[in-house]
């Protein structure tokens, strides 16, 4: 694998530069003195903010973007080897890094890398954890997945020794980093259009904690069903959180106000301390907890840590209040997964409201076909359902479904549930049939937000 030397920077080319990961690279290269151009499919207030810092950027992907003076190309997942500009950077005989190869040498440029992974809550947990370390005046370096007020955007460059970033599963990209601390949410079934099955998703978070050193710490939810898989033989130090009372660090006494937001003992090493947090959720108990445990390990006083995490309200996409139309309150959540999905709709149902109204738009193809009894039963938790078309992102239409098919099942359980081909058509029946009082989610990790926005007018 070709390494790169940060102390003599090259030009860098980013093929899909606009995704959310690939800009923060490519601006903590930017920092460091780097030459960096990039492509993309189209403009976004992302690719916006690159190229007010100067960076070259190219909409749409040629062979003609890869120009002489590059040195290096970084691509995504998302990219094929039938890609024109992999493709010309491979007949040059260019050197080439995925993504995850190039975050995981930047994390060994900080003293302490840490990395936050699993299947669901990155986003969330890493941002609880910047908002600890910004209130501390740590300095850090941020990489979060999705859009942080606090920091402006998903990027922070700091001077500290502390690199906090988001690690993914998906195509094991996360066995590529070299974190001193790590730390796993959950481990579910998901991405199955990469992994065989739990069991093989299961492995894979086995061998990241196997990437720690023997100095280096791995925080993991010790509610995870065999947890011992994950953490024997490991040489590190491991932390556990969760609410069984044999984690290290554990809730108690759980209660909710009326926006589903928890307050809660956390429990640890024979001491209790009352939490508050700033967003809703059981989910985010879990999240919280992970949050505290790292803050401590890195010494962080208690009180900044408490402080911080009843301040923060959240990220964009995480069950984010859209505002309100007729008395209709409009939230969007990312959720894409079943076990996502249940959590934003347990933590709706602790919301004042009437009626619940989910806008989900189903995310590939491969995951709803392999997961779709788990979203017919998630989905059934809300009072009535929508559905738009499958959101294809990186996959073809070659499985023979279609959200038709998730209506049906929605319908078996007992639930009102309705499907429209085009948004147009979702937002006239929204119009006609929501009132006053009711709760509207737009749910998914396309773009199904846009749904909400033109009901208010954005």
């Amino acid at each position: 694998m070709y390494q790169i030397d940060f102390k003599h920077p090259i030009a860098v080319h980013f093929i899909g530069i606009g995704g959310i990961s690939m800009s923060g690279l490519a601006e903590i290269l930017s920092d460091r003195g780097f030459t960096i151009s990039g492509s993309d499919a189209k403009a976004s207030p992302l690719t916006e903010r690159l190229k007010k810092q100067g960076i070259t950027l190219f909409y749409g992907q040629r062979a003609s973007n890869i120009t002489d003076s590059i040195d290096l190309v970084v691509y995504t997942a998302a990219i094929h080897e039938d890609n024109p500009e992999l493709s010309e950077a491979r007949a040059r005989n260019l050197p080439c890094l995925t993504r995850a190869e190039l975050l995981g040498q930047i994390m060994k440029n900080y003293e302490i890398p840490v990395a936050i992974s699993g299947t669901h809550g990155k986003t969330t947990t890493t941002s609880m954890v910047s908002e600890i370390l910004l209130k501390n005046d740590s300095d850090p370096t941020l990489s979060v997945g999705g859009i942080l007020d606090s920091i402006a955007g998903n990027i922070r460059i700091g001077q500290s020794p502390y690199f906090v970033t988001e690690a993914c599963e998906y195509t094991n990209s996360f066995l590529s980093f070299f974190p001193k601390i790590s730390v796993i949410l959950n481990i579910d079934a998901d991405h199955l259009d990469f992994f065989k099955d739990l069991d093989d998703i299961r492995s894979s978070f086995q061998r990241f904690a196997a990437l720690l050193p023997k100095d280096g710490a791995l925080i993991i939810n010790g509610d995870i069903e065999n947890v011992s898989y994950i953490t024997e033989g490991l040489s590190c130090r491991v932390i556990t959180f969760g609410l069984s009372r044999a984690c290290d660090y554990h809730a108690k006494d759980i209660t909710y106000d009326s926006m589903a937001k928890a307050t809660y003992l956390v429990c640890h090493e024979g001491h209790e301390q009352s939490v508050t947090l700033g967003v809703p959720g059981k989910h985010n108990v879990y999240n919280s907890l992970a949050a505290i445990a790292l803050a401590d390990l890195l010494k962080v006083d208690r009180t900044v840590t408490l402080d911080a995490l009843l301040s923060f309200t959240g990220t964009r996409r995480r069950f984010e209040h859209k505002g309100e139309i007729g008395g209709v309150t409009i939230v969007d959540d990312y959720a894409h997964h079943p076990t996502e999905i249940t959590a934003t709709l347990t933590t709706a149902a602790n919301c004042p409201h009437h009626t619940t109204w989910c806008v989900f738009q189903p995310h590939t193809y491969t995951r709803t076909k392999a997961l779709m009894d788990e979203f017919a039963k998630a989905l059934s938790l809300s009072d009535k359902v929508v559905l738009t078309d499958i959101y294809p992102a990186r996959e073809t239409d070659n499985l023979g479904i279609s959200s038709r098919d998730l209506q049906e099942k929605i319908e078996k359980l007992g639930t009102e549930c309705h499907y429209f081909p085009s948004f147009d058509q979702v937002e006239n029946f929204l119009l006609e049939n929501c009132t006053k009082g009711d709760l509207l989610i737009t749910m998914g990790a396309g773009d199904v937000v846009k749904i909400g926005e033109k009901l208010l007018g954005e």
